[in-house]
This record gives C-alpha cells, sequence and structure tokens, in this order.
C-alpha cells in the first residue's frame, strides 16, 4: 500500500469514528428520555388526586357530615361541598375570643372560631357559581402555593384550619392531581358563608 492508500485509509477511518462518536452524543439523551416514566394520563391524574384528598384529610373540615354510633363520618350525599350555606351557628361571645383559644363552630366540623374571626369551608365541588367550577389549574396551584385567598398576595391569608404550608410542600405535579380529581367530582351546589373578621363577631345576630 503506497503513502496515498494509507493516508485515504486513515482519513476515512478518523471520519467514520467522529460520526459514530456523533450519532452516539446525538441518540444518549433519546435513550434517557426513553427510560424516564411515561407521562401520567388523565384518569391516572385524578385517581392519584383522589390518594392525596383522602391522604391530606380534606374531607375532614370541607365535607359536611352525619352523626353515626361510631362518630361523625362523611356525608356522602355532600363531599367537599364545603360548610353548609344554611347552617346556623351557636351563640358566639366574642368575649370569649382570646389568643391560643379557638374552637368548633359546627357540630360537623366544617366552621371554626378563633382569634382570627370564624371561617367556613369553602366549597372543593366544581360547581360553577358557588365551588371551583370557574377557577383554572393555575389559580388553584397560585392558593395553595401563596396562602393567600383566592390567590391575590395583598388579601388576606387562607383562614385556620388550613395548614398555610399545605400546598408549599406538595409538588407541582400533586397539586395537578388534586385539582383534576376536584374538579371530576359531581358539582355540589352550596353557597358558603362569608369569613367573619374578629372585629364583627359581636355584631352577629
Amino acid at each position: 500500500m503506497n503513502k496515498l492508500h494509507k493516508l485515504v485509509s486513515v482519513t476515512a477511518c478518523l471520519i467514520v469514528g467522529q460520526a459514530v462518536l456523533s450519532l452516539y452524543c446525538c441518540t444518549e439523551p433519546e435513550q434517557k428520555t426513553a427510560s424516564s416514566p411515561p407521562a401520567m394520563t388523565h384518569q391516572q391524574m385524578i385517581t392519584h388526586g383522589e390518594n392525596l384528598v383522602m391522604v391530606g384529610g380534606c374531607n375532614d373540615c370541607h365535607s359536611p357530615k352525619v352523626m353515626t354510633a361510631q362518630g361523625p363520618i362523611v356525608d356522602s350525599t355532600r363531599p367537599l361541598s364545603g360548610s353548609p350555606g344554611d347552617m346556623k351557628l351557636p351563640d358566639i361571645d366574642a368575649n370569649q375570643i382570646t389568643p391560643g383559644k379557638w374552637y368548633l363552630g359546627s357540630s360537623d366540623l366544617t366552621a371554626w372560631v378563633g382569634p382570627w374571626g370564624i371561617s367556613y369551608a369553602a366549597n372543593l365541588t366544581p360547581d360553577t357559581n358557588t365551588g371551583i367550577g370557574g377557577w383554572t389549574e393555575e389559580l388553584f396551584i397560585k392558593i395553595l402555593r401563596s396562602g393567600k385567598f383566592m390567590g391575590v398576595e395583598a388579601g388576606r391569608p387562607i383562614m385556620p384550619p388550613m395548614p398555610p404550608v399545605f400546598g408549599k410542600v406538595m409538588s407541582d405535579q400533586d397539586l395537578k392531581c388534586m385539582f383534576a380529581y376536584l374538579k371530576s367530582l359531581t358539582p355540589i351546589k352550596n353557597r358558603v358563608h362569608d369569613y367573619v373578621p374578629p372585629a364583627e363577631i359581636a355584631n352577629l345576630k
């Protein structure tokens, strides 16, 4: 083999080697992507969201209860529909509400009284007028991330007993799954009472 042939052979080998290396570098990310978990289907998101809602105890406050021999259980006809709009709270002595003292405002655990005022659990069903039917996924995440009523930064915080860190320790995917589940519920029309600030408790009749 003469020098020209040797030069051509070496050059060809370098070109082939470079091509193989380039192909490997270009295809490696695709191999990693192919091994990553597949995206969840909408039904899988709903199922995961339901599990998160149950584990998170959302029914404890957001669902009306019925009394049984074993104590209060979720009213299966009104799950996650919030504090009943027709519910009447017992008389509240504003003078008894002091820092560090708070108590149940209703026997079904959907209304609470404390130094912050009176809070009522929101309707989380997708009813358009009284629930979250008009909410977007982005708004839902913003509310739970910010801990602010309707996600307004300059507004009031979400009131107890809602944990202020609830949404801050969950991933966006988990919150999206919760929202997908809530939007899949049967809409229940129930206009929850407005939050009552401490200064207005004495004026309640």
